[in-house]
């Protein structure tokens, strides 16, 4: 497959996605959205990708909805409503169905639809020049990615108003401080940390990490008795697997699990 607007590369497990468009810091086209769409699908079927990882290329994560791709003047309610449904909206959806983790290296400004890129993601990691802002506000629009949908779970109901009513700038430091990252690093250390991290995933049993981000997901919008059934089924699926068998195994031997994600 050919790309122009990401990069997409594939190694040792690890599927790398990264925005790229440096000179503009990143900032999303519908291009751009529709090629991360074939990159995250992809990623899906592939069964030797245990873990993606979203970045951007340059200094920028990524700047926000490209402006010159909208034209007010031209706003019609229906119309308007299904090109998000059939363009950005496409880009949540997908990562819905992904079951593998995945990581965002916020290697520096993530604001508007790029901090909604990064929300999506299930583990944020962010280089110490990262910023962040949720500045639909100052265009007079509502987030219009899921950021209400994603930052809520991530830093409380609260945190997130106060970030989407203001659209004010936060830096890498508060951003740690209030839960939205996982870690800051200097912004030389991100992708080795990052991809660091990844590995070491790659070699988890991949089942059971899989299984348990399903889980997660559907926990969040069940009720206690629903969530301890599906847990139930997750498990009798994961007690079937290879891995299940050896990591009681390593442990009685005193050594490191070999998992083969079967």
């Amino acid at each position: 497959m050919e790309f122009h607007d990401i990069l997409y590369a594939k190694s040792g497990g690890i599927a790398t996605i990264t925005l790229n468009h440096p000179d503009k810091l990143n900032a999303l086209t519908n291009p751009m959205a529709e090629e991360c769409v074939t990159a995250i699908e992809d990623a899906k079927r592939d069964d030797e990708v245990k873990v993606v990882v979203l970045t951007g290329a340059g200094r920028g994560f990524c700047a926000g909805f490209e402006i010159g791709e909208v034209k007010a003047e031209e706003f019609s309610v229906v119309r308007d409503r299904r090109y998000l449904a059939e363009t950005l909206h496409r880009v949540p959806r997908a990562l819905a169905g992904l079951e593998k983790p995945y990581i965002g290296a916020i290697n520096g400004v993530a604001v508007g639809a790029g901090m909604d890129l990064a929300s999506m993601c299930d583990i944020r990691i962010a280089s110490d020049k990262a910023r962040f802002g949720m500045t639909y506000v100052r265009m007079g629009l509502i987030p219009g990615d899921g950021g209400c949908y994603y930052l809520p779970r991530i830093v409380g109901i609260a945190r997130a108003c106060e970030l989407i009513w203001t659209g004010r700038i936060f830096d890498a430091r508060e951003a740690l401080a209030m839960g939205y990252v996982n870690e800051v690093v200097p912004a030389e250390a991100l992708m080795p940390t990052v991809m660091d991290f990844a590995s070491r995933l790659v070699k988890g049993p991949s089942v059971a990490i899989q299984l348990s981000k399903h889980l997660i997901d559907r926990c969040l919008e069940l009720d206690l008795e629903s969530a301890l059934d599906a847990t139930e089924y997750a498990q009798l699926i994961a007690r079937s697997t290879e891995d299940a068998r050896e990591g009681p195994r390593a442990w009685v031997e005193k050594r490191e699990p070999v998992f083969k994600g079967r």
